[in-house]
């Protein structure tokens, strides 16, 4: 069975559609496969709640689709929980709103009024108010992992030497350089995004998808067999 792993999409409704047109492409001449979104549907691209209104709208008629949370999505989450509180993961001093994050264009693509530029309490207030409660949940109700054939496809990468069916989400959404320097055999391909580069690549134990749409780069699609 074919496998389709795109990667982090932070925002870029234009990009997803054109990958999705050549998926829709490759499947009308080889036949029927899952497609798993590998994280970070939101953050400083311009359409983030258009990206998640065509992600669920998909899923609602039948597409074989599977998304998985990014920590960007997870921050997002965090925020409109709370705007004071922090993902325990995230460096400390970085808040939802700091331009490294880039929530601020999140919530513009609601029509929220300068997010950046003003004081947190009526930007969340107004957040609350413009985000439905259907994209709130689906992003709360994201999974962090799907496993299909030889491949284990998460958003960040896997903790080393952990069962893959240990992992925790703080580990999936989140790791880097622990994940990325161990060159181990995992038992499975970990399929992932997370750690921006040029290009897809494919290591010994893992296939980073993310070629750096949240900096310009292009949003890439890979197709895996088996």
């Amino acid at each position: 069975m074919k496998t389709y792993a795109i990667g982090d999409i932070h925002g870029h409704l234009d990009l997803l559609q054109n990958v999705h047109s050549w998926i829709a492409a490759d499947i009308a001449q080889h036949g029927a496969a899952t497609v798993v979104h590998i994280g970070d549907l939101v953050d400083r691209g311009a359409n983030s709640s258009g990206v998640i209104d065509f992600l669920m709208n998909g899923i609602a008629e039948g597409q074989d689709w599977v998304v998985l949370k990014g920590n960007h999505d997870r921050m997002f989450s965090y925020f409109l929980d709370d705007p004071e509180s922090q993902d325990p993961c995230l460096r400390e001093g970085l808040g939802y709103l700091h331009p490294k994050i880039g929530g601020a264009a999140t919530l513009a693509s609601y029509g929220i009024r300068n997010p950046q530029d003003r004081p947190v309490a009526p930007v969340y207030a107004e957040a609350v108010e413009a985000v439905p409660i259907a994209h709130r949940d689906f992003l709360l109700n994201l999974p962090i992992s799907f496993q299909r054939d030889e491949a284990f496809f998460c958003h960040a990468g896997i903790r080393p030497g952990v069962a893959l069916d240990d992992q925790i989400e703080d580990e999936l959404t989140w790791i880097r350089h622990e994940f990325l320097d161990d060159t181990r055999d995992h038992g499975k391909l970990i399929v992932h995004g997370h750690t921006a580069i040029a290009k897809p690549t494919l290591y010994k134990n893992r296939l980073n998808v993310d070629s750096s749409a949240a900096y310009g780069g292009p949003l890439s699609v890979v197709a895996l067999e088996g």
